[in-house]
This record gives structure tokens, sequence and C-alpha cells, in this order.
């Protein structure tokens, strides 16, 4: 974080789901002032944007919830209905630092547009950091959640603004990048989440309930295992 001694502010990208719900409680316990950013963009359901208000509303944080339409590009069962989001038993996890294959719930280049228009309400709201729950332990596969990638943007990020130029030096904050499933929700357990709240399945239906089967239902279902805590999700 800045050393500045003016109010520390965040923009948490809050997608309803576990990890980001994290983030928004870690970035509470870590800034003054808090917002939350969340993105209506043309995802297969909208049961995690609905966790998403509900989320924001107890954390009492501010809120924003922006509309872009990705599913106009689609290339991701995330965001094309015609393509079939297949179960974990057909990934492979027995190596999740070295597999090179990119799962087909991968949205082409989401991240940087999320990342950008956070960007733009970090100038905006005069925060020193932008959080995201990008994770480089658990298997995703995804080329933007890589340490390389967050680097890479905030470069780019503190040379392209106002902000930046003027000397603000603007973090991208990524507190869950080097933590397992279990000890992301350990941590949340620490902060106060309540992760009954969240939904993170990306075949949920229209109350939330999650199908149990995804690759995100098992990566959620194996850290609630291992943390040794209930999990309070409810499945189809």
């Amino acid at each position: 974080m800045s050393t500045s001694t003016t109010p520390q502010n965040a923009v948490v990208l809050l997608s309803g789901g576990l990890d980001s719900v994290t983030c928004l409680y870690w970035a509470k316990a870590n800034y003054a002032n808090v917002t939350a950013v969340s993105f209506n963009y043309g995802q297969r359901h909208n049961s995690e944007l609905n966790a998403a208000k509900k989320i924001a509303a107890t954390a009492q944080v501010n809120h924003r919830i922006i509309d872009i339409d990705l599913a106009q590009l689609g290339g991701s069962a995330l965001t094309d209905a015609s393509l079939v989001v297949p179960d974990a038993k057909q990934t492979d996890f027995s190596d999740n630092q070295h597999n090179d294959s990119i799962p087909i719930t991968y949205v082409p280049a989401r991240n940087t547009i999320f990342l950008s228009y956070a960007l733009a309400l970090a100038e905006v709201t005069q925060s020193n950091a932008i959080v995201i729950g990008v994770n480089a332990v658990d298997y995703s596969g995804y080329p933007d959640c890589r340490p390389e990638y967050i680097e890479a943007f905030e470069k780019m990020a503190n040379l392209a603004t106002k902000a930046g130029v003027m000397g603000n030096h603007l973090q991208i904050a990524t507190p869950l990048l080097h933590l397992s499933k279990a000890a992301i929700i350990k941590l949340g357990v620490s902060l106060g989440v309540d992760y009954a709240l969240t939904v993170s399945c990306y075949r949920a239906d229209s109350e939330g309930r999650a199908c149990g089967h995804c690759d995100s239902c098992y990566l959620r279902q194996q850290g609630f295992l291992q943390a040794e805590i209930d999990d309070p999700t409810i499945y189809q």
C-alpha cells in the first residue's frame, strides 16, 4: 500500500463468488473506503450477480453494477449457451501448475476488460488499489490469472492514468494469489464472511443453487473439506 497519509481507498471486483467476497472483506479490513464493482456481462446466469448485491449490502459498501455484453463475442461456455460447461471429472486436476490446457469456461479477455473498468472507477473514487481475487494455486488454467499478467496490468495502469502520471501509484492487490482454497476460506471466516451468501457454480439455477459437478463446485467442495469447515452451499 501507499505510504501516503491520505485515506486509502480501494475498488474491489465482486463477482458474488467465494474468492471475490473474501477479497471484499479483506479490503474492508485494510482500506478506509471500499467500492465494490460487479459486471452484468451476459453470463450464463444472474445468480452470482444477485449474490453480489446481497453481499455488498451486508458488507455495507458502495456497489456499482456495470453492463457489458460479452455474450455478443461468445467464445466461452459462460457466455455462449450453445457450449456445454464440463463436469469436473472431465478436467485433470492432477497437475495444477503445469496444465497448459485452457478450459472452455475461460472468457476471452474478461479480466482485462473488468480491470479496465475498475481502473477508471479507481480514478473517479481516488482509490489507491484495485483488489481482485485471482489465484495461482488452485486450478484454473486462465491466462489472465497469472502473476505476470497482474504485474503487467499494474505497470500499464500507472502509465495510462492521470493519477499515475501525477505520482499517485495504483496497486493491483491480489491477497489470494498464493493461497489454497482452504486457506482462502479460513481467511474469510476470520474476517466474518458468510459464505452461505456466495454463489460460485458455473451452472447455478435461478435460485442460486449449485450443480455440484462443475470445476468451480469441485474446488469449492474440496476447499471446505480441507479447511474442516461446514460447507453452507445449497445444491440442486
